[in-house]
């Protein structure tokens, strides 16, 4: 957490430009951060504690306070997840002196064809930052001198490489790694969440799947019930006509 002099005249973030207007360059840095974000939604429907930006502009230096760090994604516990003062169309970017100083505790950089500093100048300013976790992700290879997935974790003030896959981030209760899936009817790897013990978290549309899945495995299950107590009562009943009683008049 960030502490602000409240005497300063910052601006709001709806007087701070919502973009620094730089395009993406493929579409994974978007697609990406919006399968995690997408996850989380479902994971933590019932919470109102967190949010996850993308393309979003972090504002949170006050000597410069019109100049924002913008990565692929980012994670905040402890915030609203939505803020009424900014009316139906949620925040514009999201700024540490209107958030209560609350720092990012993850941030997401997906690497592409024209390099952006993922593994250098970017590092550096989320670790001054003080961004507790910095994930970079190759998703093609474009930096053969780094892994596929780089998380990084801040340790007395630097960045430690963390080792395995899925990584375990405990302050955040899931873990982050690479799997295929299919998103959108698009097969390929992807980023993902993952419980403790190394289970992926499915994304919605999986969900859909699985509860449908399981919504007819019941109903057929419920069928057969009904089969076999239609048998057995048949049974019954032609046992006892075979007694000579009809039953039809018990």
């Amino acid at each position: 957490m960030v502490h602000f002099d409240a005497s300063l005249r910052l601006p709001t973030a709806l007087e701070l430009p919502d973009s620094d207007e730089t395009p993406v360059d493929n579409e994974l840095q978007d697609s990406v951060p919006a399968v995690l974000k997408a996850v989380l939604a479902l994971l933590w429907q019932n919470r109102s504690d967190w949010f996850f930006g993308i393309d979003m502009g972090i504002y949170a230096n006050t000597e410069a306070p019109r100049t924002a760090i913008v990565p692929d994604g980012f994670l905040s516990l402890g915030v609203p997840r939505f803020r009424p003062e900014y009316g139906k169309r949620g925040r514009p970017s999201y700024v540490l002196w209107e958030e209560e100083g609350i720092v990012p505790v993850f941030v997401l950089e997906v690497v592409s064809q024209t390099y952006r500093g993922e593994y250098t100048k970017k590092l550096k300013e989320y670790q001054d930052l003080e961004v507790l976790y910095y994930a970079v992700y190759d998703p093609e290879g474009f930096q053969p001198e780094h892994e596929r997935l780089e998380v990084h974790h801040l340790v007395g003030g630097a960045y430690v490489r963390m080792v395995g896959e899925p990584v375990w981030l405990p302050e955040i209760g899931l873990g982050i790694g690479r799997s295929q899936g299919q998103i959108d009817g698009w097969q390929r790897e992807w980023l993902f969440w993952f419980a403790e013990g190394g289970e992926r978290y499915p994304v919605p549309e999986e969900y859909q799947r699985y509860r449908a899945q399981e919504a007819e495995q019941q109903a057929q299950r419920e069928r057969q019930a009904r089969l076999e107590a239609e048998k057995r009562a048949q049974a019954l009943a032609e046992r006892l006509r075979a007694m000579g009683i009809d039953p039809d008049s018990l």
